[in-house]
This record gives C-alpha cells, sequence and structure tokens, in this order.
C-alpha cells in the first residue's frame, strides 16, 4: 500500500536542531537584534513581516561585504520594481574567495568531480582562483568589459564554474546552455543576449555515446554576429573548422596566465548572469538576476534550508542549462565543498551516482524528483550499493515528489536520514518551499515556506487558501527576483509574465497546498509552460519546430505533469489534407524535437487530430485542455461561446475519457 500523504517520517534530534546553521542564526538574532523566536514559524512571520530588517540581518549575519555602503534596504514594497540595498557595491566572487583562506588551507578541495570518462579528481581553492585569475585576464584582453556578455556552451564541469567566476571578477554576464541543446534553442537563447565572447566545449559523453558539437559550435558562431572571440574547451578532441573572423583561443592557454584575482566592485543591482525561462508564447525570456540579490537570497537557502557550511560537500546533480546548476555553484558562498558529476545518471546502472556520493564523500545530495522516482522503479537500493553513512540530507526539486517516494527512501536509502524536497523557480533563482532542520519531514510534502518568502495560495479571487490547492504567489518581493528581461526596454513582457493575474503579488505557475501545520505540498503547473525533468521550455519553441514541417498546418502540446503520477506529454497534430501520421512522420517529428531542442523534450505520444481548439482571439486553449486531461470535467474547462472552434473540443473529450481510463488502470 502507497504511504499516506502528511505522515511523519522523521524528527530532527535535539543534537542535529541545535547544530544547524538555522538554529546558529536564531541565537545570533537574539544576542544581536534582541529578536526571540520559539519555533520556525514565528521566524518566518517576522521574515516575510519585517522584510526589511530581515534582510538586512541576512547581509550582516554572512558579513557580505560591500564595497560601499547601501543608503537603505529597500526602497519601497512593489512588484515589480523593489530596489533593494541601494548604493551598496560588490561582487559575487568577492564573497566566493573570501573562503580561500591562506597558507594551508588554500589546498582544501573547493571543486570536487568525475564524469563518465572522469576519475574522481580536486581542485583546491588555491588552483580555482588562479584559474578564474587567468581566464579573466585572457577575457580582459579580448575586450570584455563591464556589461559585457560571455556565453557558455558547456557541461557539468569545473571549466564551467571557472568561467562563470571569471565572468562575473570582471563585472561581464554570463549566461550558459548545456551541450545536450540543440543548436536552435540555444541560438533563440544566445542571439537575444548579444554575447561578446562564446566559450564551447568540442563535445561531451553521455550513456557511454560520444557526441560532437564542432558543428553545433559553428552554427553557433555563425548565427552570433557579435562575437569577437571563441574559447575551445577540449573533450573529445573534435576539429572546428571555422571560417569566420572570430578570434580562437584553447582553454589550456586561456587559464595558463599567471596573475592576481582582480575583482570589479559592481552596484547592488548590476546584472550577474541571464538565465532563461518560457512561458508559453515568444522566445525563452532572458531573465537577469543582480549580484546582490542572488548573493543574499543563495547563501539563506543553501545555510538555512539545505543547511550547508564549509565542513560539508554538496553534490546537486544537474545539468548545466538548469537553475540547479546556479544553486549547487552557491555553495561556494558558504566555502561549501561542491562535487560535479558529468553524465548519465542512469549509466552503465541506475545506481551511479549513488557510487559518485560514497567516493565523493557528500554529505548533501539532491537531484530532479524523477531520479529518485526512477531509482525506486528500477528496485535499486543504495544503502547495499554504497556507504550512505555521511549523508545529512538529500534534496529533491524539478517535480513533485510523491508520497511513495518518501517511503522508498527512507527503507532503502537511510530511516533518519533528513529529506529536503524543495521548489523554487528559475525566474528568481531561489525557493519558495524548501526544508528545515528543525521541522518533521511529512510524507509528500515540503516543510516549509522558505525564509523572506511571503509564498500563499490564492483562489482565481486573489484571496488566500489553507488546506486547499490554488495558485502559488509570493506578496512580498525578494532580493533575487528579476531585475529585467533583457530586450523588454518597457517591462511588459516582465509584467505580463509574473503580474498579469494578480495586482502586486507574483504568480508562479505552481498548483500548491498550505497544510494546516505550515507544510506545502506542490501539485505540478498551473500554466501550460512544458516542465520536463525539472527542465522548462515555453510551448512555443516546440510549435516552432514542429510547424516548420510542411505537413503540419497546426499543434499543440500538454504537459501532464502533476503530483503522484508519470509525467506525460502528448503531441497533437493537424495535418495538410490527405496527410496521414504515420510512423515515419512520428519518427520525423521526435527527430526534429530532439535536436532543435532536447531529447528531454520529445512527447510521450503523437496524435494526429482535427483541429486544436483556439479561444476568439486565436489562442490555442492549451490550459483548458491540460486540466480536461486531469480530470476535470468536461463542461468546466471551457466556454464554447468564447471559442473560435467549439466543435474542435469533441476529439479531446473522448480522447481524454480513454486517456484517464488508462491512467486509472495503471494506478
Amino acid at each position: 500500500m502507497p504511504l499516506e500523504a502528511g505522515k511523519p517520517m522523521w524528527t530532527p534530534s535535539a543534537a542535529f536542531a541545535d547544530g544547524s546553521q538555522l538554529a546558529a542564526f536564531m541565537t545570533w538574532l537574539r544576542r544581536e537584534r534582541d529578536l526571540d523566536f520559539r519555533d520556525y514559524d514565528s521566524l518566518w512571520q517576522w521574515s516575510v513581516t519585517e522584510i526589511e530588517a530581515f534582510w538586512d540581518a541576512i547581509r550582516a549575519y554572512f558579513d557580505v561585504h560591500f564595497d560601499t555602503p547601501a543608503v537603505r534596504v529597500l526602497d519601497r514594497r512593489i512588484m515589480p520594481g523593489a530596489r533593494w540595498f541601494e548604493g551598496a557595491t560588490l561582487n559575487y566572487v568577492q564573497q566566493v574567495f573570501r573562503h580561500a583562506g591562506y597558507g594551508e588551507a588554500r589546498q582544501r578541495t573547493a571543486i570536487r568531480y568525475a564524469g563518465e570518462a572522469q576519475p574522481l579528481a580536486d581542485l583546491s581553492w588555491d588552483a580555482l582562483e588562479a584559474q578564474v585569475a587567468s581566464l579573466a585576464h585572457a577575457l580582459r584582453q579580448m575586450g570584455v568589459a563591464r556589461g559585457d556578455r560571455v556565453a557558455g556552451y558547456l557541461p557539468n564541469v569545473p571549466a564551467t564554474v571557472v568561467a562563470f567566476l571569471a565572468t562575473a571578477s570582471v563585472g561581464a554576464v554570463w549566461s550558459g546552455c548545456a551541450p545536450d541543446m540543440g543548436q536552435v534553442a540555444v541560438i533563440d537563447r544566445f542571439r537575444q543576449i548579444a554575447p561578446k565572447v562564446l566559450i564551447a566545449v568540442d563535445g561531451y559523453r553521455y550513456g557511454g555515446k560520444t557526441y560532437d558539437r564542432a558543428p553545433v559550435i559553428a552554427d553557433l558562431v555563425a548565427a552570433l554576429p557579435s562575437l569577437t572571440d571563441l574559447v575551445i574547451v577540449p573533450a573529445i578532441g573534435s576539429p572546428l573548422p571555422l571560417e569566420s573572423p572570430v578570434r580562437r583561443h584553447d582553454w589550456a592557454a586561456v587559464v595558463a596566465h599567471d596573475v592576481p584575482l582582480r575583482i570589479e566592485s559592481v552596484p547592488f543591482d548590476h546584472p550577474l548572469w541571464i538565465v532563461y525561462s518560457s512561458g508559453t508564447t515568444g522566445m525563452p525570456k532572458p531573465i537577469v538576476h543582480g549580484h546582490g540579490g542572488i548573493v543574499v537570497e543563495q547563501l539563506k537557502l543553501m545555510a538555512f534550508h539545505n543547511n550547508l557550511g564549509p565542513d560539508d560537500v554538496f553534490h546537486w546533480y544537474s545539468s548545466s542549462g538548469w537553475i540547479m546548476w546556479n544553486a549547487q555553484v552557491a555553495g561556494l558562498l558558504l566555502g561549501t565543498t561542491i562535487a560535479l558529476y558529468d553524465g548519465n545518471p542512469a549509466w552503465p546502472d541506475a545506481g551511479v551516482l549513488w557510487r559518485f556520493v560514497d567516493d565523493a564523500r557528500v554529505t548533501m545530495f539532491g537531484a530532479g524528483a524523477a531520479f529518485f522516482t526512477n531509482c525506486m522503479k528500477a528496485g535499486v537500493a543504495p544503502a547495499a550499493i554504497a556507504d550512505v553513512s555521511r549523508l545529512r540530507g538529500l534534496g529533491s526539486t524539478g517535480s513533485p515528489l510523491p508520497a511513495d517516494a518518501y517511503e522508498w527512501i527512507y527503507a532503502q536509502v537511510r530511516s533518519d536520514i533528513w529529506l529536503v524536497p524543495m521548489s523554487g523557480g528559475t525566474d528568481f533563482a531561489g525557493s519558495f518551499v524548501a526544508g528545515c532542520p528543525l521541522l518533521p519531514v511529512r510524507s509528500g510534502e515540503m516543510q516549509c515556506r522558505c525564509l523572506g518568502a511571503k509564498v500563499e495560495a490564492f483562489d482565481d479571487n486573489g484571496q488566500p487558501l489553507i488546506d486547499a490547492v490554488g495558485e502559488l504567489v509570493c506578496t512580498k518581493p525578494m532580493p533575487s527576483m528579476p531585475l529585467f528581461l533583457w530586450g523588454d526596454a518597457d517591462g511588459k513582457r516582465y509584467r505580463d509574465s509574473y503580474f498579469d493575474t494578480y495586482p502586486n503579488a507574483w504568480r508562479h505557475g505552481d498548483w500548491i497546498r498550505i497544510t494546516p501545520h505550515g507544510g506545502a505540498i506542490i501539485y505540478g503547473r498551473s500554466d501550460a509552460t512544458i516542465n520536463r525533468h525539472g527542465i522548462r521550455m515555453g510551448t512555443s519553441e516546440l510549435y516552432r519546430v514542429v510547424e516548420e514541417l510542411p505537413e503540419v498546418l497546426d499543434s499543440m502540446v500538454v504537459d501532464l505533469e502533476y503530483l503522484g503520477r508519470d509525467s506525460f506529454m502528448p503531441l497533437f497534430v493537424v495535418l495538410r489534407d490527405g496527410m496521414v501520421l504515420d510512423d515515419a512522420l512520428r519518427d520525423t517529428l521526435r527527430a526534429r524535437i530532439r535536436v532543435a531542442l532536447s531529447s528531454r523534450h520529445v512527447p510521450n505520444e503523437i496524435l494526429q487530430v482535427p483541429g486544436v481548439p483556439r479561444t476568439l482571439s486565436g489562442k490555442k486553449m492549451e490550459v483548458p485542455i491540460k486540466k480536461l486531461l486531469l480530470g476535470h470535467p468536461p463542461e468546466q474547462i471551457a466556454n464554447r461561446d468564447a471559442m473560435a472552434n467549439p466543435d474542435s473540443l469533441d476529439w479531446y473529450f473522448a480522447y481524454a475519457a480513454a486517456y484517464l481510463a488508462r491512467a486509472a488502470r495503471v494506478a
């Protein structure tokens, strides 16, 4: 029998709770600010009520260095447009290398790494700083200055961390994509930001196979006229014939300069990186986050909600194109050793990451929820194949973790482990709900709303709900919310993306239930955005690839991610008269999506339909069809009078009945 949701699974011991980073912060608040909180809930209530005092306490507690002081913590409590710590200057990289230390301490491990073709190795703080200093020097020689963009087409390896830190130290803006993304998806992202330098890997290994990226690099260079320089990181030794005026550099040369690290001090809200998230229309959103906002948010998240400190080894399995890569690198802000693994988490078998956790002496391990459910289905017994005794915490994100996965973890990993499911987003580079070392873990739930995050479940009228499913909103500003979207001069796209539904409240696009004891359950996406294995992509990106085929007149895709169910994504296509969807055309569609976007976004099923339901204004009705396939009554999902083609619904009603019956039999 599956475990019931809400059942207590773990309670922190007094030693665990009292020894946590969060308990130390509460002691500091009592001593330094004369603030005494009886429990986590009272601390959270203060953090979302007195938000200026809370975020200033975060700055002071972590001794975030400002080269020039701030004139105030927050100008106005508005969204969007809140300005944090005006006048302050700093640099993300300062906060990282304050942990490098002196003398023998500089030989401590900063990055531990391995991969399918890479045995376990360490990079010391000293070596990391030397490489960052050298690459920063090389970037300056290439003409990179404050505000210029540097793009990375790189896997989850130390070179990617070096490239990011070097870029940030110069005051330039970093943006990365993983090399398993196809050239269409990458070009759509990088072309918007006009990078000056591209740092790219010539290939990568995944699942025992080698993938040559030289042809993709050539396409990228041709598609990005802003490029002046290209740095090649060798991985497979692929030759790169390139007819271009772009200057070419080898990685070994750009990290060989013997120079001190120079760090450019920048304003608190100076752009640090550009990450990408998608809605259902238009190009991917280039989201700009600032140095200061990211530093204070990720210090808080990593220390208090992941309980990390300088003695920890932190591994979160991630693609370099997922925001969890940025979160993993944030461990360096606390002096934590970060552990990187580059490769397929199921090759040569489903136990490979558990053995890496053992070999790398990891104390905090996280991955997408799909990883844990896949291990569960594959019959993996982590405690039988690896030493998991060093693990203090186990994190999960990317999609909802069902209650039976909690049961599997406590049975097969360790009965006394702290399980830390969390949910946040690329959009604000943080978490809204996460773990708390002072609270019990309940099956199917996340332990708490994060400090400083005024998260609520709203009904359609903007009223808060308790113990009922509603829209996830955040009603107070946070420092890591986007500065702006690149190229969105008037801010309209930013406002439309997050604030079009509830005035002055951030609508995140998830369904959430706040439980009576303060926990939270995420049920899945409430909008039409595709969320496959934690990687979000807009439906419009897929439509562009699919509808370029001459056989396809129209298309619609829905992602049926929902709590406790396997992700299922059907693609519906309308073909030209006389055309039939056969296996050859299905294979062509899958191949185009795989090459142009990624293998994650290949649909589970492709079906020929007579039409795509559209509103009177011509919008595809993705959300109503998604609701229908999640079991909402047909009469409640759409108003036929507001549709351009109401008869098109009949096919979907029949399909939904068959799909739901099939899903019920599987369950």
